[in-house]
């Protein structure tokens, strides 16, 4: 354990920062709070770099093992007091509503936190409130998958209940694909933040429209909708998110039916405090939900919108969790009118050497970052989810459509050999 290099009037504790989690570091250090990270710091929760200066106090420890990580931090709110706990992933909310509900500080409640991880349930709840969602029906084996099917009818999407980032969510059109695509899954050898797939997944209708996510927060019971993000996919059958524009293009009409929709799914799930990304997508030009997340949208998407509103999601969001409120954080003016990212891919190939237009892009005024995650000889996964993009290219705009131009001519002037 490193020591806090200054006191302050309080400390907030994040479990394994990643993603956009590493930006609630900052802003709790922003809101004059120290910072307290639990991490396992291996593999692939191995702590970035550049958010080490945003770190205070590290305990290292396997953040999987629920049993530890909660002796840990019951220990350590009982040297000095913590303000507030906060997940810095997606798969931390319900353990993190657990350990604040039994050290008394803000959180979701356990159940509430159970429902926005487990998409079977999340359907369940949101339905039962009346509200539209997919055909659905859950799976826990190859034996379970044809009566799924025939529930839910195909074209159906076979995805994992509890996962992220897309891995394993697929199209699949007739029974042939349907247990081929389980196969893959439970035979994937691969663990995601040192967690394996269990085989349990949900088959749900398969919606044709653009797809949006809605980010904001709750406070004193009130849902804050922020902005409306138009996201972009690659090929199916897969469905890896290839680029994000906020703010959406939407009529008047749609962007009330949107927020209207929203704010009755928050509800349904009871998210109480904090922020949410809620995924959708608007067949026939209706909302309908994918999924709810009770943390904010990955993919910085939480900058794009502090860019193109002014709105810091991640202050909003420590806020919350310590009990400081929406008052203490200050909004700004936007930078831009709208932002944008466009991920890098290399389709075809499983390596590169070079990389081509990528310096020219960084000369543009409207182009504010532009980085590569894979280095030249490493092995590029299959184009099956996240893992598959190489970098990213963030941009400004000043209408919708410049950043699809913008998009567009990323996507002709960068290349790789």
């Amino acid at each position: 354990m490193t020591s806090p290099r200054t006191p302050g009037p309080g400390r907030v504790l994040v479990v394994e920062p990643m993603s956009s989690g590493v930006a609630l570091l900052r802003a709790a250090h922003d809101l004059g709070l120290e910072t307290v990270v639990v991490s396992h710091d291996r593999d692939d929760r191995r702590l970035p770099d550049g958010v080490r200066r945003d770190i205070d106090t590290l305990l290292t420890l396997d953040t999987n093992d629920e049993p530890a990580l909660t002796a840990a931090v019951t220990a350590l709110h009982a040297e000095r007091q913590l303000v507030g706990i906060l997940p810095g992933f997606e798969f931390y909310v319900p353990v993190v509503a657990r350990l604040a509900a039994r050290l008394g500080l803000p959180g979701l409640p356990a159940p509430q936190a159970a429902a926005v991880r487990d998409k079977a349930l999340m359907r369940r709840r949101v339905e039962a409130a009346g509200l539209r969602v997919p055909r659905y029906a859950p799976a826990c084996s190859a034996a379970e998958l044809d009566a799924a099917a025939e529930a839910v009818g195909f074209p159906c999407v076979l995805k994992p209940t509890d996962s992220a980032g897309s891995i394993h969510v697929v199209r699949v059109d007739d029974r042939a694909e349907l247990h081929s695509a389980y196969r893959n899954l439970v035979g994937d050898p691969r663990s995601d933040l040192g967690r394996r797939l269990d085989g349990k997944i949900l088959l749900e209708e398969y919606l044709d429209g653009p797809e949006l996510s809605v980010e904001g927060y709750v406070t004193d019971g009130q849902v804050r909708i922020v902005a409306v993000t138009r996201k972009f996919l690659g090929p199916e059958p897969h469905f890896v998110e290839l680029g994000h524009v906020v703010h959406a293009d939407l009529t008047p009409s749609v962007r009330r039916a949107v927020d209207a929709y929203v704010t009755a799914v928050v509800a349904a799930l009871g998210v109480t405090v904090g922020p949410f990304h809620c995924e959708l997508r608007l067949p026939g030009g209706a909302p309908v939900l994918i999924e709810l997340a009770a943390r904010m949208g990955g993919d910085r998407i939480p900058q794009l919108v502090e860019i193109a509103s002014g709105v810091p999601l991640a202050h909003l969001a420590v806020a919350a969790h310590t009990g400081l409120g929406p008052d203490a954080v200050p909004v700004r003016s936007p930078r831009a009118k709208f932002a944008g990212i466009h991920f890098l891919t290399a389709p075809g190939l499983d390596r590169y050497r070079a990389v081509h237009g990528l310096d020219t892009l960084r000369g543009r005024p409207d182009v504010l970052a532009a980085e590569l995650y894979l280095r030249p000889g490493e092995t590029i996964p299959p184009a099956t989810d996240f893992r598959c993009r190489l970098g990213h290219v963030l941009f400004t705009a000043d209408s919708y459509a410049d950043a699809l131009e913008v998009r567009r001519l990323i996507d002709l002037g960068v290349s790789f050999e």
